[in-house]
């Protein structure tokens, strides 16, 4: 690790910093209707065309905590970290037929959050409060992985001095960067994101891109990269006992990886935030294109992970893992580039960061305030609280960053994972059928939600007692699995028992408001109650 502040590196970090920030604030006119309301800001109008779209949804879903911590979990522990691939493999055709779907019923009903569509679908206001309150819970961890990912960046620069320094010139940096978030997020809305993602892709495309050509030059090929992980993986972990991990996972840890690969696809766009950058489109077809062109990303992700691996044979030591990607790229980049690839890794925070506070906003405006707090709310006031709250999520993301332990908040997200992958039978469930019962799916979401955390409780690791992980033995199979899965099929059976049961005693079902021709109306067909407001008409492409 250098000495000091790398002042190259950081002059270029400040450079692309200053110019995401001026075109966040910029983004509050591009494009922008005088009307306010959260179709407006929380959905940038319903305008954004297959470009935009594209980016903004790559830029909310591949996030610095992807780039900082998918190649360091190959870094620690071997191929295992690999799930990440074929996860995003798998999402694309899954989203492919319920995510066209969403965004028609959507349209029609002028939904702006997937607890608006299960109140509307199944009538139950108890329902969209439960899938409310899961969507805010996953969100606020990811929102604060995000926070770690910029952290990461500024220490390896040496930014904010050691850790005896004073917590407030400490983490100032870090407050600095919150703060140009917050403001941003509040004047511009959903705009900002699309419009800086664009910025942030670029950067991330092609520092991978150099990456995987010129490290492996300085560092004798990937045959020597290899080499030097399969050896390093080999020795023993002190705090285990055994083999630090593998290049090649062993027979014991396949339903592990199979299960988490699995069940991150089902839980992918179960998140607030995927589903915000969605139902901004502005047609069927957009995301149907999107759904076909977004692989592009995991075809990045694999040549990203393979950079943990680079940085075992570059000799790269760090106490923490998240640390070890940027930490390559100071050792071997030259001062100009890093300052490159920290920025990419630093903007990657701030696209997803913005988007997963507005989602939150959105979702505590609509289904807590506006259901049952203040049901007369006009537009401008669920705009107005939804502004605030987004602000107090990013607060609440920085105290759990700078009060917490980083390894507690990556846990804690994958606790989120396990939480949001309950929402899917109401959900995906309510885009194909009625069937389900409005209180059997609540039966089922309270009982998936219980077994997995009690279940991520139970987990420990070398350095925690509980919340140590996200797998453990499936009950009636002996395997090691993801407790997600566990969980969620949990879920599904008390949902399907329930619903047999429930209908047979005649349960009330609540009114659904949908039909079913709304699921595959557009933007233009007749009858669409949400209309593009002129000044967003215009093409997006």
């Amino acid at each position: 690790m250098k000495d000091g502040v790398n002042g190259v590196a950081l002059g270029v970090f400040i450079f692309f910093f200053l110019l995401v920030t001026v075109m966040g604030f910029l983004a509050a006119r591009w494009r922008r209707a005088e009307n306010e309301s959260l179709d407006e800001w929380g959905l940038g109008g319903r305008s954004f065309g297959t470009w935009i779209t594209w980016f903004l949804l790559g830029g909310d879903l591949y996030t610095a905590y992807t780039f900082v911590a998918v190649p360091a979990a190959i870094y620690a522990t071997g191929a295992a970290g690999f799930f990440a691939v074929p996860y995003t493999i798998l999402v694309y055709p899954l989203i492919f037929t319920f995510l066209p779907r969403l965004w028609s019923v959507s349209h029609k009903h002028g939904y702006v959050t997937t607890s608006d569509f299960v109140r509307g679908r199944f009538g139950s206001k108890g329902l969209s409060l439960a899938v409310a309150l899961t969507g805010i819970l996953a969100t606020m961890p990811y929102i604060a992985l995000q926070l770690v990912g910029i952290q990461a960046v500024l220490d390896v620069m040496g930014v904010g001095g050691g850790e005896n320094t004073n917590w407030f010139v400490k983490d100032l940096p870090l407050l600095i960067a919150f703060g140009v978030l917050a403001a941003y997020t509040y004047s511009s809305g959903l705009r900002a994101p699309a419009l800086i993602a664009f910025v942030k892709d670029a950067l991330i495309y092609i520092v991978i891109a150099v990456a995987i050509i010129y490290i492996p030059i300085k560092l004798g090929g990937f045959d020597d990269i290899f080499a030097k992980a399969a050896h390093a993986f080999s020795q023993t972990n002190p705090a285990t006992g055994k083999p630090r991990g593998a290049v090649v996972p062993g027979e014991a840890s396949q339903w592990t990886y199979a299960t988490l690969a699995l069940g991150s696809a089902l839980a992918l766009f179960m998140y607030p935030h995927s589903i915000t950058a969605t139902l901004s489109s502005r047609s069927r077809e957009v995301i149907r294109r999107n759904t076909t062109i977004l692989p592009l990303y995991s075809l990045m992700l694999g040549l990203l992970a393979l950079l943990g691996f680079m940085a075992i044979a570059a000799g790269v030591k760090v106490q923490n893992g998240q640390l070890a990607i940027p930490q390559l790229f100071e050792d071997m980049f030259p001062d100009w580039f890093t300052g490159i690839a920290f920025a990419a890794i630093g903007i990657g925070a701030l696209v997803p960061a913005a988007i997963m506070s507005i989602a939150a906003a959105n979702l505590f405006t609509r289904n807590i305030y506006k259901d049952f707090i203040k049901p007369d709310a006009t537009a401008e006031q669920e705009t107005r609280v939804s502004k605030l709250v987004s602000l107090l999520v990013k607060v609440g993301a920085l105290v759990f960053v700078l009060t917490m332990d980083k390894t507690v908040a990556i846990n804690f997200q994958l606790l989120g994972g396990i939480w949001i992958l309950q929402t899917f039978p109401a959900l995906v469930g309510g885009l194909f059928t009625r069937w389900f019962h409005r209180w059997a799916l609540l039966a089922g979401w309270a009982v998936g939600m219980v077994y997995g955390t009690v279940a991520a409780y139970g987990v420990a690791s070398p350095t925690q007692k509980h919340f140590g992980g996200s797998a453990k033995e499936i009950p009636g199979i002996g395997e090691i699995g993801y407790i997600g899965m566990t969980a969620f099929a949990l879920n599904v059976v008390v949902s399907v028992v329930l619903t047999f049961v429930l209908k047979a005693l005649k349960a009330p079902e609540g009114v659904d408001e949908t039909s079913p021709q709304d699921y595959t109306a557009d933007a233009g067909d007749p009858g669409v109650a949400v209309e593009l407001p002129p000044a967003t008409a215009g093409s997006a492409h």
